[in-house]
């Protein structure tokens, strides 16, 4: 690919949403994730910049057109794992705050269970001090 004007997403394939994209870069392969529709970002993206993340603990993630990224560089669509790895829907344990979190924070948390779990401990609480007040008779003889 000669430059960013001739950039297609045609070459070399039609990333969907969701595809792992393997840059090329000099010295090493930079990766992507392809969300599909994508914002301009301020800035234009160098080796240096996406090299920053190396030499410090946190990383620099941006979303930036796929041509922007790749720059003068080669890619590909490279799904390498799919048949490895399987992501799993829980809802109490692996939903989409779990995923999010996850991949900006790199820990996967989700203050709506949180909350659902504690109240759901204070219900129980209450109907076993309740019942323990009544005598240990069901909830449906009061």
């Amino acid at each position: 690919m000669a430059a960013n004007d001739s950039f297609s997403l045609a070459y070399p394939g039609s990333p969907q949403p969701g595809d792992l994209i393997e840059i090329f870069r000099a010295a090493y392969q930079h990766w992507a994730l392809y969300l599909g529709v994508m914002m301009q970002t301020e800035g234009a993206v160098s080796s240096l910049a996406s090299a920053k993340s190396v030499f410090s603990r946190k990383a620099l993630v941006k979303m930036q057109l796929l041509k922007d990224v790749v720059g003068s560089d080669t890619y590909r669509i490279k799904n390498k794992y799919d048949d490895i790895y399987e992501v799993s829907y829980d809802l109490l344990g692996n939903n989409c705050e779990h995923f999010v979190t996850l991949l900006r924070c790199g820990e996967g948390v989700s203050e709506q269970v949180e909350v659902l779990w504690a109240c759901s401990c204070v219900a129980y609480g209450v109907g076993r001090l309740v019942s323990d007040c009544m005598g240990n008779r069901p909830f449906s003889h009061w």
